[in-house]
């Protein structure tokens, strides 16, 4: 006798014999032990899960000479031709191979004649969504009110071509995929029957190879025991399906855990001589990172059984949650990124790197770091140099340094030249502050007027800051080019008139800083010493000058429009003011103002913009503007067509005005045009944006 395949010759023949999908085989047996039978049944599913199967075995259920029970016989002439496929009452069509309504009305004409060997008459349709609209239509009627010893079976791997009308005249039952666990005790039981030797870890990679599919399993099986001379091995089924071993991923990911890059490195070079796909270790790896998060959090829905459970159990022991989460995620990132990498090899290896690397550190640990190989340094975040010293000015810096050679915009800081220069900074400024009171005698400044050079110079310092600069001087500092960006004043040109505009008695308050000498040829140079050493250091941004005068970085406030000032014109500027916002912002915005009357305003609300007003909001405004206008106003709004143009439409108007204004600039642009002329490009008007 030939040889039988494996997925044939363990085709379960009873409901018992099933692997699985029990929600299906509840309803089925309670039917059939009930006489509870509908004339229709849809099963779906993805390939390999059991529909075809279930078919046959309710089939035999129907035409068992014993009876109509869940539990055929398999012994009578009914049960044995079925099995065979030899029963002339159970008619299979592949509906893939006959789509057209000629075949459809041709298998229709037999349904009025009884079934000449069973009890029923069982049309069996496999993938039935390969039907074409016209046969759908003429097995409608048939399929709703079939003669009583017709029974439609249908089975389909994808339901949602099914036209609704056939969906709803049959009971559909939906397989689901099997599990990996199933399928490997499954196997274990069929290998057994058939007394060939396994590897437990083999029949894991060949359940995780199917897919769900109890009939892939089966088939790869077969095949795996031809590869393997009759023996299932783990090294032997990686070798045909061209999978990793998952032993290594296991080996890779406990290094991990660990910290030991040795370890990982040397587990890499022990994978990388069977060829493995970088890209399926790192989903290999995935996997266990979420099995090791599924026992931490659930223990109790982790599998026992499943492949290399002690080790998963021993990573969620020793690793913590946000580890987890993290190592996760880097993994998830990193198998995005491979195809970007040099070499897969590569890129994996700096996925390992990049989990032995990053790490959540608590306080604690900072302070207890270990040392040795595998420790990692914490960097301590370096402070930016205006916090380290926020009222320092640029002369310091050059008191400090005065070889400093200054960097050009966009040069980088030398982060170690900087810190070393930082603590004389601070130290001239702290005791030039302490001796403030000391200094008595007020600085001398001389004016020099200087028509070749417009500029001023201070000729005179206190003795404390000369101290400090000469102390200073003295220090061998090297020069450096990041002091730059310790530069916190504004530049500021200098006047152009012949004469300065400040009288004698004026000239001591000025703010020396302001006024900076710049070099005959470029505008970025740098003030001298001389005239940045007793500059004071400028306020921060948003913070009032002893005057109580807004510095210069905040902007000047929105002009108060007053009561008796208000119109229709400058309605808008007062909206804006309110700070309104949600649908009473939305309502403001689209009113015109009409009248304005003694403690009442009167409002106009357009028509096309009032599905969200309602009358309360008629309180909310005139609070608002109450305490906007500091006195007690009350608000009427009617709803109508406006005559004017309230603030969205101004708002509008000018967006519109801007970007008309944008468009029309760019079109005369004389590079615009050029490119136009020589490469013949087009302006695209839509991506043209003004900037407010």
């Amino acid at each position: 006798m030939s040889y039988q395949v494996l997925a044939r010759k363990w085709r379960p023949r009873t409901f018992t014999e099933m692997v699985g999908q029990e929600h299906v085989l509840r309803a089925l047996i309670n039917g059939l032990d009930n006489d509870r039978l509908h004339h229709a049944y849809l099963f779906t599913g993805t390939r390999g899960v059991g529909k075809t199967t279930l078919a046959r075995i309710l089939a035999k259920c129907l035409n068992c000479e014993q009876g109509v029970s869940s539990t055929p016989c398999n012994q009578c002439g009914s049960c044995r031709e079925i099995a065979e496929g030899r029963f002339v009452d159970l008619i299979e069509v592949d509906a893939a191979s006959r789509t057209k309504v000629e075949d459809t009305r041709e298998l229709l004409d037999n349904v009025q004649y009884a079934p000449s060997r069973g009890r029923y008459k069982v049309y069996l349709i496999d993938e039935v969504h390969m039907l074409s609209t016209h046969s759908f239509n003429a097995l409608l009627k048939t399929l709703e009110e079939p003669p009583p010893h017709v029974k439609f079976l249908l089975a389909t791997t994808d339901p949602h071509k099914l036209p609704v009308t056939i969906l709803s005249r049959c009971l559909q039952f939906n397989l689901k995929n099997l599990n990996p666990e199933r399928i490997v005790g499954h196997l274990k039981y069929v290998l057994g029957e058939e007394k060939i030797p396994f590897e437990e870890s083999a029949l894991w990679e060949l359940g995780r190879a199917a897919d769900g599919s109890m009939r892939d399993a089966l088939s790869l099986t077969d095949q795996a025991i031809a590869h393997g001379g009759g023996t299932l091995t783990t090294a032997e089924v990686n070798a045909m399906l061209g999978t990793i071993d998952r032993s290594s991923v296991v080996e890779i990911c406990l290094a991990v855990a660990e910290g030991d890059t040795r370890r990982a490195m040397a587990a890499v070079d022990h994978m990388a001589d069977h060829a493995p796909d970088y890209s399926a270790a790192l989903a290999e790896m995935l996997s266990i990172w979420h099995q090791v998060a599924i026992a931490q959090t659930v223990p109790d829905a982790l599998d026992p059984v499943q492949e290399h459970h002690q080790a998963v159990l021993r990573l969620a022991a020793s690793v913590s949650r946000e580890d987890i989460q993290l190592l996760y995620q880097i993994t998830l990132l990193g198998r995005k990124d491979l195809p970007f990498a040099a070499d897969p090899r590569s890129g994996f290896e700096m996925v390992l790197l990049r989990l032995l690397t990053f790490r959540p550190v608590t306080p604690d640990q900072v302070e207890r770091q270990p040392a040795g190989d595998n420790a990692r340094p914490v960097r301590q975040p370096v402070a930016p140099a205006t916090e380290v010293a926020p009222a320092l000015k640029k002369s310091d810096v050059e008191m400090a340094a005065p070889s400093v050679e200054m960097a050009a915009p966009g040069e980088a800081a030398n982060e170690a030249q900087v810190s070393s220069v930082i603590p004389d900074i601070v130290g001239i400024n702290a005791r030039r502050q302490q001796s403030a009171a000391a200094d008595a005698v007020a600085p001398v400044v001389a004016r020099t007027a200087d028509n070749s050079q417009r500029g001023y110079v201070e000729t005179a310092r206190s003795d404390v800051v000369k101290a400090d600069i000469a102390k200073a001087e003295s220090s061998n500092v090297t020069p450096i080019r990041p002091l730059a960006v310790l530069r916190t004043d504004p530049v500021v040109k200098p006047p152009v008139e012949e004469e300065p505009p400040f009288a004698d008695g004026e000239w001591d308050q000025v703010n020396l800083s302001d006024y900076e000498s710049y070099s005959s040829d470029s505008s970025l140079a740098e003030p001298s010493v001389e005239s940045a050493a007793l500059s004071p250091a400028p306020p921060a941004p948003g913070v009032e000058a002893a005057s109580g005068a807004i510095t210069r970085g905040e902007p000047a406030p929105r002009e108060r429009i007053p009561y008796d000032s208000l119109s229709q014109h400058n309605w808008q500027t007062v909206c804006d003011s309110l700070g309104l916002g949600g649908l009473l912002h939305n309502t403001a915005v689209n009113l015109v103002l009409e009248a304005v009357e003694a403690g009442r305003l009167l409002f106009v609300l357009d028509a096309n913009n009032s599905a969200l007003y309602d009358e309360s909001q008629q309180t909310r405004l005139g609070e608002a503007l109450s305490a906007y206008f500091q006195c007690n106003l009350s608000v009427a709004i009617r709803v109508a067509a406006i005559q004017g143009e309230s603030p969205r439409m101004i708002a509008e108007r000018l967006r519109a005005e801007r970007l008309q204004s944008a468009i029309d600039s760019l079109q005369a642009d004389p590079n615009v045009q050029a490119m136009n002329r020589i490469f013949g490009a087009e302006l695209v008007v839509a991506s043209v944006k003004p900037i407010d």
